[in-house]
């Protein structure tokens, strides 16, 4: 088990969702008080189990609505699994919604303090960082302007930067790497190589096949929430290919 960085054990993930159409607060809270609105069980994750080995980069695969970022946001604590088990040994960074957690009326300074300390980092600690992460996003003119007034791209490319400002010891990649333009998408692509080359974990989803044989060794391929095979990135990659 000490070998073993993330292991996901028979993880089924259920969603309600509703059958009607409410077009407004009042009405959804009327038609509760009045028990007004009926659900539909809707299983993201059905019955899923691998294991992801320390030092390994592994793939997750999958068309849309295939479960994957539900995956991800299992592993990652986000969303706790409605059956199942999951185990993560090591300091995680997860690059999901790049800029989610950051305050849209706080400058780009503040939220690299809050964002910091979201991850559990103390003030001082990210102002040892807090040059080179403003460097890094190229963002260093607009560190005292309020994010709300930030385009996606530069949104995303704090997050990515505050996101990588550390060494974690196993890192959580869903689809960003289209970040920013094809320069900073550069930068960030050899942030994550260069994290790799230093022997972190690595759990990434992509769509992109030759990105995923490129970087992994392993992957497993997801179809309605269920695993189609797992194993060698290849074998995988062939499987979703020809799907």
């Amino acid at each position: 088990m000490n070998d073993i960085a993330i292991s996901v054990q028979n993880v089924s993930m259920r969603f309600n969702l509703s059958k009607e159409k409410i077009t407004g607060l009042k009405e959804y809270v009327v038609k509760t008080l009045k028990r007004q609105i009926s659900y539909e069980e809707f299983w993201a994750l059905k019955d899923v189990s691998f294991a992801v080995n320390k030092g390994e980069v592994f793939g997750v695969m999958g068309l849309n609505g295939a479960g994957k970022s539900t995956l991800l946001k299992i592993i990652a604590g986000v969303f706790k699994p409605t059956d199942g088990t999951v185990s993560v040994n090591g300091s995680l960074a997860p690059l999901l919604e790049l800029g989610a957690g950051f305050d849209p009326e706080f400058t780009a300074r503040d939220n690299v303090y809050m964002n910091g300390a979201m991850f559990g980092h103390p003030p001082e600690y990210m102002a040892a960082r807090y040059d080179e992460i403003m460097d890094f996003a190229e963002l260093r003119d607009f560190e005292h302007v309020a994010v709300k007034n930030f385009s996606s791209g530069m949104m995303g490319r704090l997050g990515f930067a505050v996101a990588t400002s550390v060494q974690p010891e196993i890192l959580i990649v869903d689809e960003i790497l289209g970040v920013g333009d094809y320069k900073f998408q550069k930068k960030c692509e050899e942030r994550i190589d260069n994290m790799i080359a230093k022997g972190i974990t690595v759990l990434v989803v992509s769509h992109n096949i030759k990105t995923i044989k490129e970087m992994c060794s392993r992957a497993i391929l997801l179809k309605k929430g269920e695993i189609i095979c797992v194993g060698d990135v290849d074998e995988v990659c062939k499987v979703y290919g020809d799907g």
